[in-house]
């Protein structure tokens, strides 16, 4: 007895020392976060690159080739009539011979924002302000001569002449709530990623547009509180799931004749979103369009002349198009690129500007990710792939030409590549579970010409900080598919003890959580608390092929939260883990998935935490919840069966809720009604809410607040 007694207080002095180490407001304040090289642009001839200075005072060019400076382009200090101290961001034009800073820019939504833009000449070495107008601009466009610029005001469009130092208003029908003309609406920006849809031709004489008439889409509205005797309403256009849409055109202005004519488009043409619109080298502008369903893909050439536009390209799928595989069209010459998953896998297809299928230049079963650069000379596309496991990724290039295919990064783990024009040189970020990002400059070849930041630093504090290692293990789906996870021990991990397990998860479609990549989160810190904490990504997460990730279709949460399940089920049988004490924690869509599975679990999770939890996809965007569940007039069955609002009698486990009042993404109208619902079956549960804060939950102090709440909801069960 006294030997055992003994044995346990030397393994909680151990415990306490590596929880002293690691300190939770240290990884909340990005104590542990990887150092990064600042953002590039390259230059137009693929041999240079700009970068700001730390400060953001200067903009300077370098060779990549040595990576010696070569010119300092804008320096606040020295530009005639700069009354800016500093800036916030720049946008080069295609020139090189001006550029744009920002400075007091204000979010409207996740991505995009308003600013106060300056244009500056840099062989007159000359700022002024871009508009005298009032408000602040969004969304600037240069020409491809560089000599113009288009940007939005207020919902319009205007369209700044440099070399007279004129500009023009070229919509006046822009009205909050109804006429957007060249930015996006909320629901764009957020499930298609784009904040702006302009493009000037080649020849710099016309300007493309997308128009949105967002006027039937219903209104959303929140408070903001901030200690104010009559709080403040914040409304927006917000179309959920099976309701009304913005309704979309796409536009000519011809700069000249200062006319706005619509893109025509075939007979009994139907589309539903334009996510994407691009001129072409041969002055063709391309236009891309989904159905509601998104399971109709068109590419679209128009003569910007005539107007008339021909179908080049068609992709339908018996479930949904990847909206993400719009942006993997490439001109090369006469050519272009796309990725398809027809073949079950994504992979890159080449075609010609008729829409006519030349080749499948990937091949495999494994997952093209992303096409990263295209160089129109050698022929070559620059992607990267989950070739050699979907937990990694590594870059490649092919020869469309030769059909020849080349790896350009050896290391295993996480490669992300950023090209130079033309894909001349490559900056290359690099991890793996253990090892925090080097970052590299690689020439075409794949050579590693110089270490931009290795994380030296950063690596000798992870190892003095009793860091808790990621194991990679798969575990078995509830339909025995093997699942890829991982699982963290204590440092002073003992098989002989019982310990309480944390499942931590996402499982959103197409998203991963198991990735062997570099990451310390709050977790960790929960680890040398005493937990162990595991990761499964099941069925419907990315990587692995379409039936994997898009076997969800039309029944979310079902497969998702059987999967959880059934891996706390696996857990329970191993010998170091207390069955009786799993939990399980998600943020978004991992928290609805933790509200599913602690609903249909029957007992299997003593407690879960469910940080801004969609609980009914008629609740949520119609972009989204329509791309995986149709509307619900089409499957009310779906989101019936996967509503945890309709499941809340069914709850089992202690429940704490965690909710910003005023999040525009997942709206607090999920956790209200969802709490509504527990009380009427009556289901106890905790909730906590952060006041005037939204899904991000951001900021030092408050995300280290949330994860001491859960800690502490955890361990005083």
């Amino acid at each position: 007895m006294k030997k055992a007694c003994f044995l346990l207080l030397a393994l909680m002095i151990a415990t306490c020392s590596f929880a002293q180490s690691l300190n939770l407001k240290d990884i909340t304040s990005g104590a542990y976060r990887p150092m990064n090289v600042p953002a590039t642009v390259s230059s137009a001839d693929g041999e240079f690159y700009y970068q700001p200075n730390n400060e953001r005072t200067q903009i300077v060019k370098y060779s990549y080739k040595t990576g010696q400076p070569v010119a300092t382009v804008f320096d606040v200090a020295t530009a005639r009539d700069c009354n800016i101290s500093n800036f916030e961001g720049y946008l080069i034009s295609p020139d090189e011979n001006r550029l744009l800073v920002y400075t007091g820019s204000e979010p409207i939504y996740r991505r995009s924002f308003k600013a106060d833009y300056y244009y500056f000449d840099i062989r007159r070495n000359l700022v002024r302000k871009l508009t005298e107008n009032k408000g602040k601009q969004q969304s600037p466009v240069f020409s491809r001569d560089g000599r113009m610029l288009a940007y939005v005001l207020d919902n319009n469009i205007w369209l700044a002449k440099f070399d007279y130092n004129t500009e023009s208003q070229i919509t006046k029908d822009g009205s909050f709530g109804k006429i957007i003309n060249g930015a996006t609406d909320w629901a764009y920006e957020e499930e298609f990623s784009i904040t702006e849809l302009m493009d000037f031709s080649p020849d710099n004489q016309l300007l493309a547009f997308v128009k949105f008439d967002e006027t039937q889409v219903p209104e959303f509205s929140f408070q903001y509180f901030k200690r104010q005797l009559y709080p403040t309403l914040t409304s927006f256009k917000y179309p959920k799931a099976g309701e009304a849409n913005s309704k979309v055109g796409c536009n000519i202005f011809d700069i000249e004749s200062k006319t706005i004519r619509e893109i025509k488009f075939p007979a009994n043409t139907s589309f539903e979103y334009i996510p994407r619109i691009v001129f072409a080298p041969n002055s063709q502008l391309a236009v891309m369009t989904l159905n509601r369903e998104q399971n109709d893909f068109n590419l679209y050439f128009a003569d910007p002349r005539s107007l008339i536009s021909k179908l080049a390209l068609k992709e339908q799928n018996d479930r949904y198009i990847n909206y993400d595989f719009l942006h993997s069209i490439h001109f090369i010459g006469d050519q272009f690129t796309y990725i398809s998953e027809k073949s079950g896998y994504s992979h890159i297809y080449l075609y010609s500007m008729a829409g006519v299928e030349q080749k499948q230049l990937t091949s495999g079963n494994y997952d093209v990710t992303e096409i990263l650069a295209c160089d129109p000379v050698s022929k070559t596309v620059f992607y990267q792939a989950a070739e050699d496991s979907p937990l990694q990724r590594s870059i490649y290039k092919v020869d469309i030409t030769k059909d020849t295919k080349s790896k350009l990064t050896p290391k295993a783990g996480y490669n992300t590549a950023k090209f130079s024009s033309n894909g001349k040189y490559f900056i290359n970020n690099w991890s793996d579970a253990s090892t925090p990002n080097l970052v590299t400059l690689n020439d075409a070849s794949g050579k590693e010409l110089r270490i931009l930041e290795d994380n030296k630093a950063l690596q000798s504090k992870v190892a003095s900080s009793g860091i808790p290692k990621k194991e990679f293990i798969t575990v078995k789906g509830a339909d025995g598919t093997d699942m890829n996870a991982w699982i963290m021990k204590p440092a002073n991990f003992s098989p002989s003890q019982k310990y309480p397990l944390l499942m931590v998860q996402y499982s959103g479609p197409d998203s991963q959580e198991v990735l062997d990549r570099f990451n310390i989160d709050w977790v960790h810190y929960l680890v040398n608390q005493g937990y162990i904490v595991a990761s499964v990504d099941g069925r419907g997460t990315g990587a692995r092929g379409q039936e994997f990730r898009k076997c969800t279709y039309m029944n979310l949460g079902i497969k998702e939260s059987d999967d959880q399940i059934a891996a706390a089920k696996y857990f329970g049988t191993l010998s170091y883990i207390d069955p009786a004490n799993i939990s399980i924690w998600g943020w978004s869509y991992g928290g609805y998935t933790v509200l599913m599975s602690l609903s249909r679990s029957k007992g299997v999770f003593k407690s879960g935490i469910a940080i801004a939890p969609v609980t009914d996809w008629r609740y949520y965007d119609s972009v989204y919840s329509e791309r995986y569940m149709r509307t619900p007039q089409q499957n009310p069955t779906g989101y019936g069966h996967g509503s945890p609002i309709d499941l809340a009698s069914s709850l089992s486990g202690k429940l704490l809720l965690i909710h910003g009042t005023a999040d525009d993404n997942v709206h607090f109208q999920n956790t209200i009604d969802y709490t509504s619902a527990l009380i009427k079956a009556d289901k106890q549960f905790d909730l906590f809410i952060f006041p005037d804060l939204n899904h991000s939950i951001l900021g030092e102090n408050n995300r280290a607040y949330l994860y001491q709440k859960v800690i502490n909801f955890l361990t005083n069960q």
